[in-house]
Protein backbone atom coordinates (compact mmCIF):
# COMPACT_ATOMS: atom_id res chain seq x y z
CA UNK A 1 0.00 0.00 0.00
CA UNK A 2 1.40 3.49 -1.18
CA UNK A 3 1.59 6.59 1.37
CA UNK A 4 2.04 9.98 0.53
CA UNK A 5 3.59 11.36 2.47
CA UNK A 6 2.77 15.19 1.90
CA UNK A 7 -0.70 14.10 3.09
CA UNK A 8 0.89 12.34 5.73
CA UNK A 9 3.13 15.10 7.54
CA UNK A 10 0.02 17.63 7.21
CA UNK A 11 0.15 21.15 7.45
CA UNK A 12 3.72 20.33 9.26
CA UNK A 13 5.66 20.71 6.01
CA UNK A 14 4.63 23.67 4.86
CA UNK A 15 4.44 25.57 8.53
CA UNK A 16 8.01 24.78 8.94
CA UNK A 17 9.09 26.41 5.80
CA UNK A 18 6.92 29.44 7.06
CA UNK A 19 8.23 29.83 10.10
CA UNK A 20 11.63 29.57 8.07
CA UNK A 21 10.84 33.02 6.16
CA UNK A 22 9.55 34.57 9.38
CA UNK A 23 12.89 33.92 11.07
CA UNK A 24 15.06 35.19 8.17
CA UNK A 25 12.11 38.72 8.06
CA UNK A 26 12.71 39.24 11.85
CA UNK A 27 16.27 38.86 11.21
CA UNK A 28 16.52 41.18 8.79
CA UNK A 29 14.38 43.67 11.01
CA UNK A 30 16.95 43.24 13.74
CA UNK A 31 19.96 43.64 11.75
CA UNK A 32 18.78 46.72 10.46
CA UNK A 33 17.47 48.63 13.25
CA UNK A 34 20.07 51.61 13.20
CA UNK A 35 19.37 52.26 9.47
CA UNK A 36 17.86 55.19 8.47
CA UNK A 37 14.60 54.77 6.61
CA UNK A 38 14.04 51.13 6.99
CA UNK A 39 10.52 49.78 6.99
CA UNK A 40 10.00 46.46 9.35
CA UNK A 41 8.57 43.76 7.96
CA UNK A 42 6.58 40.96 9.27
CA UNK A 43 4.98 37.76 7.32
CA UNK A 44 1.15 37.47 7.92
CA UNK A 45 1.43 33.88 9.23
CA UNK A 46 -2.00 32.94 9.19
CA UNK A 47 -2.54 34.28 5.57
CA UNK A 48 -0.11 32.43 4.16
CA UNK A 49 -0.33 29.21 6.32
CA UNK A 50 -4.22 29.06 4.87
CA UNK A 51 -2.87 29.67 0.92
CA UNK A 52 -0.81 27.21 1.75
CA UNK A 53 -2.60 24.57 2.84
CA UNK A 54 -5.95 25.36 0.28
CA UNK A 55 -6.16 22.46 -2.41
CA UNK A 56 -5.47 24.27 -5.54
CA UNK A 57 -8.52 23.80 -8.13
CA UNK A 58 -8.37 21.72 -10.54
CA UNK A 59 -7.20 22.92 -14.57
CA UNK A 60 -5.42 26.31 -13.00
CA UNK A 61 -2.26 27.18 -13.42
CA UNK A 62 0.38 28.89 -10.47
CA UNK A 63 2.13 31.96 -11.36
CA UNK A 64 5.76 31.79 -10.51
CA UNK A 65 6.76 35.81 -11.48
CA UNK A 66 4.48 38.78 -10.41
CA UNK A 67 5.29 39.57 -14.59
CA UNK A 68 3.40 35.94 -15.50
CA UNK A 69 0.40 36.31 -17.46
CA UNK A 70 -3.20 36.30 -15.02
CA UNK A 71 -0.74 37.32 -12.04
CA UNK A 72 -2.29 39.81 -10.13
CA UNK A 73 -1.16 42.10 -6.54
CA UNK A 74 -3.59 40.25 -4.64
CA UNK A 75 -2.50 36.62 -5.84
CA UNK A 76 -0.07 34.70 -4.14
CA UNK A 77 3.20 33.99 -6.46
CA UNK A 78 3.74 30.19 -6.91
CA UNK A 79 3.34 27.63 -3.63
CA UNK A 80 6.20 28.82 -2.01
CA UNK A 81 6.13 32.35 -2.47
CA UNK A 82 5.30 34.62 0.16
CA UNK A 83 5.43 37.67 -0.74
CA UNK A 84 1.77 39.10 -1.13
CA UNK A 85 1.82 38.48 2.89
CA UNK A 86 4.51 40.58 3.63
CA UNK A 87 3.20 43.52 5.64
CA UNK A 88 5.18 46.60 6.83
CA UNK A 89 4.72 47.20 10.98
CA UNK A 90 3.38 50.47 12.58
CA UNK A 91 5.47 51.60 14.79
CA UNK A 92 4.13 52.64 17.95
CA UNK A 93 6.78 54.80 18.38
CA UNK A 94 8.32 56.46 15.28
CA UNK A 95 11.85 57.51 15.09
CA UNK A 96 13.25 60.91 13.52
CA UNK A 97 15.07 58.96 10.74
CA UNK A 98 12.23 56.65 9.53
CA UNK A 99 13.05 53.53 10.42
CA UNK A 100 10.40 51.74 12.09
CA UNK A 101 12.31 48.55 13.88
CA UNK A 102 11.36 48.63 17.32
CA UNK A 103 13.98 45.99 18.62
CA UNK A 104 12.32 44.80 21.57
CA UNK A 105 9.37 43.44 19.88
CA UNK A 106 11.20 42.13 17.06
CA UNK A 107 13.19 40.34 19.92
CA UNK A 108 9.84 38.57 21.39
CA UNK A 109 8.81 38.31 18.14
CA UNK A 110 11.99 36.14 16.83
CA UNK A 111 11.62 34.54 20.10
CA UNK A 112 7.87 33.09 19.65
CA UNK A 113 9.02 32.25 16.40
CA UNK A 114 11.49 30.22 17.43
CA UNK A 115 9.40 28.30 20.11
CA UNK A 116 6.85 27.41 17.64
CA UNK A 117 9.55 26.69 14.63
CA UNK A 118 10.69 24.11 17.55
CA UNK A 119 7.70 22.80 18.00
CA UNK A 120 6.80 22.30 14.41
CA UNK A 121 9.79 20.27 14.17
CA UNK A 122 8.74 18.14 17.22
CA UNK A 123 5.54 17.50 15.58
CA UNK A 124 7.70 16.37 12.18
CA UNK A 125 9.86 14.25 14.19
CA UNK A 126 7.61 12.39 15.86
CA UNK A 127 5.59 12.04 13.14
CA UNK A 128 8.51 10.30 11.09
CA UNK A 129 9.54 8.26 14.58
CA UNK A 130 5.52 6.88 14.33
CA UNK A 131 6.49 6.26 9.95
CA UNK A 132 9.84 4.10 10.86
CA UNK A 133 7.90 2.25 13.81
CA UNK A 134 5.29 1.40 11.34
CA UNK A 135 8.25 0.12 8.39
CA UNK A 136 10.34 -1.87 10.84
CA UNK A 137 8.05 -2.93 13.02
CA UNK A 138 9.69 -2.34 16.22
Amino acid sequence: MAINIDSYLGVHAAALKLREQRTELLARNLANADTPGYRAQDLDFRAAMSAATEPAKPGTLLATRPGHMGASADMPIGAGSTEAFLKFRTPLAPSLDGNTVDAQLEQAAFADNAVRYQATLSFLSSKFRSLMTAITGQ
